[in-house]
Order: C-alpha cells, then sequence, then structure tokens
C-alpha cells in the first residue's frame, strides 16, 4: 500500500493541496480533515478519503476553495476485473456521500459564525478607503475592524457567509462557507432587478439607475443565483450585467453572463470597450 499511498499523497501535493504534517489514511473509506500547507495553525480546510481495495482509489479538495480531485492507482500488470469495477463505483458513491455529508457540517458551522461576526460587525460608512476609492455608498455593507463586511444569502434570506474586503480591495471569503446560489441586494426591486458579479460595480448600477441589484460574488455563480432569482421572482425583468473580460481569454465575465441571461429568460447589458485600447 505504500507505493500507492505516495502517489496519491503526491496527487494532493500537486493540487496545491499538500499537508501540513504526515496524513493519517487508513485506507478504509473514512474522510480525513487536515491542515493544508501554508494555512494558520489550528484550521482543517483540507480533505481527503482513501479506499486501499480492490484497487487503491480516492479524493481530496479544500473547503476553502471548494475544489476537489478524484484519483484512482494506475495498475499496468491488470485491468480491474468487472467485480473490482463495480466495488470502485460503490466506493465512489460513497466517497461523495462521505464528502457531501462533511460539507454540510461545514456550511452550518461557517453560517454559524457568519452569524456571530455579522452581528458583531457594525454599518460601514461611505468614509472607507474602498468605498472611497470606487466613489460608491455603503448600502447596506458593514465593517469589522478595517474590513468591509458583504453578506451573502439565499433567496430566503439565511445568512450563509461573508465577505470580506480590505482597505487595499482585497477580497476574501469566510472559509467553508456556501456561496452557489446566494447574493448580496442593494435596494427592493420593483419592476427590474439587476444582476452582477461585485460590490463594486452593483453598487455603481444602483446609483445611476436607482435600480436593486443582487450581488453573485463571481461569474460561475451568476448561473446559480440567476435561477433562484427567477424562482423567487418569476414576472420581474432580470437584466445580467456582464463584466466584459475582453482581455481575458474566453471572456469568463460575458459568457458567464449569456449563460445566465439565458437560464432565465433574462436581459444582457454588457459595457463597450471598443475605445479602450487592449
Amino acid at each position: 500500500m505504500s507505493g500507492a499511498l505516495d502517489y496519491f499523497q503526491q496527487a494532493i501535493a500537486a493540487a496545491g493541496l499538500a499537508p501540513h504534517g504526515d496524513l493519517d489514511l487508513a485506507g478504509d473509506g473514512k474522510l480525513q480533515r487536515y491542515r493544508i500547507e501554508g494555512d494558520k495553525a489550528g484550521s482543517r480546510n483540507g480533505w481527503a478519503v482513501l479506499y486501499s481495495h480492490p484497487v487503491m482509489a480516492g479524493a481530496f479538495g479544500s473547503w476553502k476553495t471548494g475544489e476537489s480531485h478524484s484519483w484512482c492507482e494506475k495498475r499496468s500488470d491488470k485491468p480491474p476485473t468487472p467485480a473490482e469495477r463495480a466495488e470502485l463505483q460503490k466506493q465512489m458513491l460513497a466517497m461523495r456521500a462521505a464528502r457531501s455529508a462533511e460539507q454540510a457540517t461545514v456550511h452550518a458551522t461557517a453560517s454559524e459564525r457568519a452569524a456571530k461576526l455579522w452581528a458583531m460587525a457594525r454599518p460601514a460608512t461611505n468614509a472607507h478607503p474602498y468605498l472611497q476609492r470606487k466613489q460608491i455608498g455603503a448600502y447596506g455593507i458593514r465593517q469589522l475592524r478595517e474590513a468591509l463586511v458583504i453578506a451573502a444569502r439565499d433567496v430566503s434570506g439565511q445568512l450563509h457567509t461573508l465577505q470580506f474586503i480590505g482597505a487595499d480591495g482585497a477580497k476574501r471569503f469566510l472559509t467553508g462557507g456556501r456561496i452557489t446560489g446566494c447574493y448580496f441586494a442593494i435596494g427592493r426591486p420593483v419592476d427590474s432587478l439587476l444582476l452582477c458579479e461585485g460590490v463594486a460595480t452593483a453598487s455603481t448600477l444602483h446609483q445611476a439607475t436607482g435600480r436593486a441589484c443582487a450581488v453573485a460574488f463571481n461569474c460561475g455563480n451568476l448561473v446559480p443565483v440567476a435561477k433562484s432569482l427567477r424562482l423567487k421572482f418569476p414576472h420581474l425583468k432580470l437584466i445580467v450585467c456582464a463584466d466584459n473580460d475582453f482581455q481575458t481569454p474566453g471572456n469568463p465575465g460575458l459568457t458567464h453572463a449569456k449563460a445566465a441571461a439565458r437560464a432565465v429568460g433574462g436581459f444582457l447589458a454588457v459595457p463597450n470597450f471598443s475605445g479602450v485600447s487592449a
């Protein structure tokens, strides 16, 4: 087992999730949480699960980034038999179930911590350096020490996680919090609702149009948030305001915005940078 275990740990390291210390993996299919190298002491953002039979197979990831990876031992001597393949399939399903169960626990813990931190924070003022630099107001934003605090809620209003924005504009989320389908709201929708990626964009749009805005936090969350909002507001005009990442290969901001608008029968607004040199 030791040789294959080395390969599994090499795969973890190659993904940038190497443990701080040794991993205690017995190959019994139990999910193990661990501190990722470089993370602060006491944190256990990494997770790994491993089976040693019929062939060594496992999965690993990070609650901090949300990423997950699967791995399977490559045997050159003989391919797995039909029975072994069936067992491997069962194990993969069990690994997914273990990860989902642990993820639910991690999300619940993060939600509780988010509520405590949100209660500790106080309403931000327009004097915060980030808001001044962006020339936007502190719409529903709070401040905890030097950081702005943005609440990410689902359509029922349940708080799941927080985004922190420093004076220098550095952004981070509360570790382990659910972000998919969650958003930050500015204003109350009347006949339409604008959906975009970031708080600064939403605040600027709200100031310019007076319309309610929803912040998805990243382009990959535009489709889930758009679908959630459509269920909550079936007759509202949804306008997805794209980040036009024209200098980035594949233009992810525009690509995801188009997908979100299509998914809910919404409209698409795209900034025009035709006069801007690359």
